[in-house]
């Protein structure tokens, strides 16, 4: 077998030193240098020849983590390395997966085909916004889900009045997977959007009355659409209402539209690096035993579907 080497970006350095931790290996030295127009060159520390590398980075804030990688791909390519992996928890640019309106790009696809031109070999990466991106790649995807670590964590709250709820129509199917997993009710959100970020009318389709609610979603950016919905559950009779987003953006006033907002919890991943005291009612679940596994299984040929829940 090739050796394996594993190298972190800048953003992704303590989720990807918690990998390593459940590998048994040591993180691969890199350095990024920063001139002072914003430029930066990427360089490898250590050998990486004829090595399966495994470059941990998610991409937010978004441009300069995946030009960062970008950069990784490329100095790994060009020092002989084997196979060059990128382990991104979070790809950004997903919600742009298609064209939703005249003259508009596809971002996700863009991003998809600038790492294939850098020179990756493959993709490890969780909850996309839409699965169908994975068709966007012409090199091998593998889809991790969140699942694997929350729905644990949702069976140890013990309540009894659950019912999982999506806080839109397009996360149905998501919600619907949990729903079905743990055999509970499944309540929908209807909204409207006057422009990104900013939600002008929601409806609850269900009964959430003297229920516990547990939304479902892949992310939460400014978290309104979260809030606008905890909000409106507890005045139509929930009694708690907690939310579970596999990545934790969390931007711009997010964290003061949670603490101003009816949510119990807002429970998210370390896809995103994101400080607890910025915010109490955030939990952060690690996804890192589950991706230094799939990193384990994927360097020697082993399946990953055993990993997933639902």
């Amino acid at each position: 077998m090739f050796p394996y080497k594993v190298f972190a970006g800048t953003n992704s350095l303590p989720l990807a030193e918690k990998m390593c931790a459940k590998l048994g290996c040591e993180l691969g030295k890199c350095t990024c240098q920063k001139f002072s127009d914003g430029e930066f060159a990427v360089w490898y520390d250590e050998s990486v020849r004829g090595c399966y590398v495994f470059l941990v980075q998610s991409t937010f804030p978004n441009a300069d983590n995946l030009m960062e990688l970008m950069l990784m791909i490329d100095a790994a390519k060009r020092a002989s390395a084997y196979k060059i992996i990128a382990v991104m928890p979070y790809f950004g640019w997903a919600r742009q997966d298609r064209k939703d309106k005249p003259r508009v790009s596809i971002g996700a696809k863009v991003v998809a085909d600038m790492l294939s031109v850098a020179g990756v070999d493959r993709i490890i990466t969780m909850d996309l916004h839409a699965d169908q991106i994975q068709g966007f790649f012409d090199i091998p995807v593998d889809h991790l889900y969140a699942s694997t670590v929350y729905i644990p964590y949702v069976q140890s709250l013990q309540l009894h009045n659950l019912v999982i709820a999506s806080p839109d129509v397009g996360g149905s199917k998501r919600a619907q997977t949990y729903a079905k997993h743990l055999d509970l009710p499944l309540v929908l959100c209807h909204k409207t959007r006057a422009r990104a970020n900013v939600v002008s009318n929601m409806s609850i389709i269900g009964d959430v009355n003297g229920k516990d609610v547990l939304i479902i979603d892949d992310m939460a950016d400014t978290a309104g659409t979260l809030c606008k919905a905890a909000d409106l559950m507890i005045e139509n009779g929930a009694t708690s209402v907690r939310a579970m987003v596999s990545h934790g953006v969390l931007s711009g006033k997010a964290v003061d539209n949670i603490m101003n907002s009816k949510i119990t919890e807002l429970i998210i991943t370390d896809s995103i690096p994101f400080d607890t005291a910025r915010c109490p009612k955030v939990k952060v679940l690690s996804i890192a035993d589950m991706f230094a596994e799939t990193i384990r299984r994927v360097y020697n040929n082993e399946s990953i579907s055993t990993q997933y829940l639902v």
